[in-house]
């Protein structure tokens, strides 16, 4: 069978895939709980669930392609965000199936995640994705609050326009004090983003904030620390992100830095 994927390419299929390379970390975890006897590789920052046991293909940005080979995957999942098209490219020229997926709001990871575990893996229903369906479905509260999400430091970048994490803070509710610009994780400083929000929230990743290093940038702004996951993965972590969020948002409307 030949299905598309979310940009539309042909990705030809003899059957369900049995034996999956992931290079997304959130696409592993769903792999992971789901179909964990076809996943059969993932990169070095496939860190969920805990414990997960499979041969690993180095890193999102530099897979070993050679390595990927050699595990004689008949899928290998992409994102066009977190991979390079130019990986995808040769290892679909060297006859690996490739399926890749485009994220960049609630619904499209929603649909997405629908079309490659309904339609590519021909897995029935999933309870986790149903969950995450009714938690994100709620209605968002009115905008109150504006918000800066910074995802690295020195230099300073927060999440922009066009993102699932975007996405996310709308349907929570918040104003994303950069959601307005064409960048998509634009450069910024502290200053600014002092100017621009009412309140910060710091993730543990991909730059790890923690209580010593982040909040002290920002004294007098409230400032709440957030698991990255909840933010930016999308998969069976999408199904608790929602109450989580809202407790961290609730303690920013408190005041202070938690």
């Amino acid at each position: 069978m030949t299905l598309l994927d979310d940009l539309g390419t042909a990705v030809p299929l003899a059957g369900p895939p049995r034996r999956i390379v992931s290079l997304v970390p959130s696409l592993t975890e769903a792999l992971a709980v789901t179909v964990p006897d076809r996943l059969v590789g993932a990169t070095d920052w496939c860190t969920h669930p805990a414990g997960l046991d499979v041969p690993r293909v180095r890193g999102t940005k530099n897979p070993d392609r050679a390595a990927v080979a050699a595990l004689a995957p008949d899928l290998v999942v992409a994102n066009r965000e977190e991979n390079r098209r130019l990986d995808v490219d040769r290892l679909r020229a060297a006859g690996i199936p490739v399926w890749v997926t485009v994220i960049e709001s609630v619904d499209e990871a929603l649909a997405s995640l629908r079309r490659l575990f309904g339609e590519a893996l021909r897995v029935g229903e999933l309870e986790w994705l149903t969950e995450a369906e009714a938690a994100w479905s709620e209605p968002a509260p009115v905008a109150e609050l504006r918000v800066a999400v910074p995802i690295w430091r020195d230099p300073w970048m927060v999440v922009g326009a066009r993102t699932f994490a975007g996405d996310l803070l709308t349907r929570l509710g918040l104003v994303n004090a950069y959601g307005a610009g064409d960048e998509r994780y634009p450069h910024t400083t502290p200053e600014a983003i002092r100017a621009a929000a009412d309140a910060v929230l710091l993730p543990d990743e991909p730059y790890r904030f923690t209580a010593d290093d982040g909040p002290e940038v920002f004294e007098g702004l409230p400032t709440a620390l957030v698991p990255g996951r909840d933010l930016t993965w999308y998969g069976p972590s999408l199904a608790g992100a929602h109450a989580r969020l809202i407790s961290a948002i609730d303690s920013l409307r408190g005041g202070g830095p938690r």
